[in-house]
């Protein structure tokens, strides 16, 4: 299975061998961990890299339901699923991101901006409508006091602990990607910085047991960052389009104000009066005031972060459309036609005479 086409050969094990090759390797590994699913020997070991470990069952109104919790073997599921990550990574990318590039024609700057969005377009949409159908199911929207109510929430349903497994294993796929993509030096700090925030704010929700409110916040931060990159395709491919971008600054102001008002919600109120106060790390109890202050000045920090980064974004894009503007006046005033100024004087019996009333200078005719 050959994921990019092969204009030139390498040594085996070389730098440009592994990054031209990456998805396949990734993909052969995946291959063997299935393939010992049909060994009696090895479906244990294989089941543990697929599956989510640590359930329990639990007889319930509705029949048996399984649960489950977290531990450290789940690092070996988040592995296989990082996996799959860059092989679907790879497939997008291939399949759908190259063809489209080669018919837009764009500068090579703009060709990396529009992978990266359409990349995270393709993760954002899949985990948008992927979270609000796990928070409809389990009637965290229609309940918002579920979000506190009978914390410690270790217990977690087949969808959402599954949920939480591929979104760490995709913003951990993305650290290796930098170097498979080959990302600019100037680029890859910031990147680092987008990708360590998604996985501090993920990993504390899923370790400390907040995963009620990380799927809220989360389908609202994926929602907003959806919008942001599908303006910014638009405009790759038409720059007449930005109409979009204002769309977008309604939505992420919008969704940074609801961030803090639920955040301040739950943890500052919400937690507060639940009975269970105290750190129990058995009971996966993190319920100090301590805790709850430092969860709400990481999500503050984080927030207010975004939004200077918002206002910084938008006060370059007007300092670059007034340039474009006073541009193009420029460009108007030289392409006006200057007019011809007549000599000084006035005109009488057809011959000019100057402001003196004299005549001026007859000029001298050159002989041929």
């Amino acid at each position: 299975m050959a994921f990019r086409r092969r204009n030139k050969s390498y040594p085996f094990f070389s730098q440009e061998f592994l990054i031209q090759n990456h998805a396949d390797i990734v993909f052969c590994l995946v291959v063997f961990i299935l393939i010992g699913l049909m060994f009696e020997v090895t479906a244990k070991t294989a089941f543990l890299f697929i599956l989510p470990q640590y359930n329990t069952s639990t007889l319930t109104p509705d029949g048996e339901v399984s649960l489950y919790q977290y531990g450290w073997r789940d690092c070996v599921t988040v592995l296989f699923y990082f996996f799959i990550a860059i092989i679907l990574h790879a497939v997008v990318q291939e399949y759908v991101l190259d063809k489209v590039n080669r018919r837009l024609h764009l500068s090579k700057s703009k060709h990396t901006k529009f992978n990266e969005s359409g990349q995270l377009c393709v993760f954002y949409l899949a985990s948008s409508i992927w979270s609000l159908y796990i928070l409809i199911t389990e009637g965290y929207l229609s309940n918002l006091t579920s979000l506190w109510e009978n914390y410690p929430h270790i217990h977690l349903r087949f969808q959402v602990k599954f949920f939480y497994l591929c979104q760490l294993a995709y913003w951990l796929h993305a650290l290796p990607e930098l170097y498979f993509q080959k990302v600019r030096k100037e680029e890859t700090p910031r990147q680092l910085l987008y990708i360590s925030f998604y996985l501090l704010h993920i990993g504390a929700a899923y370790l400390l047991n907040l995963t009620r409110l990380g799927l809220v916040l989360l389908f609202l931060q994926y929602l907003s960052e959806l919008g942001f990159h599908i303006a910014r395709l638009v405009y790759f491919t038409d720059e007449s389009h930005n109409k979009l971008f204002k769309v977008w600054a309604a939505g992420f102001v919008s969704t940074r104000l609801f961030t803090l008002t639920l955040s301040v919600l739950v943890v500052g109120f919400g937690l507060a009066r639940v009975e269970n106060q105290g750190l129990d790390l058995e009971t996966g109890n993190f319920n100090t005031l301590l805790l709850r202050m430092t969860v709400l000045l990481v999500v503050c920090l984080t927030q207010a972060w975004l939004l200077w980064r918002f206002i910084h974004f938008q006060l370059r894009r007007w300092r670059e459309y007034r340039q474009e503007q006073a541009a193009r006046k420029r460009v108007t005033v030289k392409q006006q036609p200057k007019l011809v100024k007549r000599d000084a004087g006035h005109h009488e019996n057809g011959v000019i005479k100057a402001e003196n009333g004299a005549s001026p200078r007859p000029k001298k005719v050159k002989a041929p």
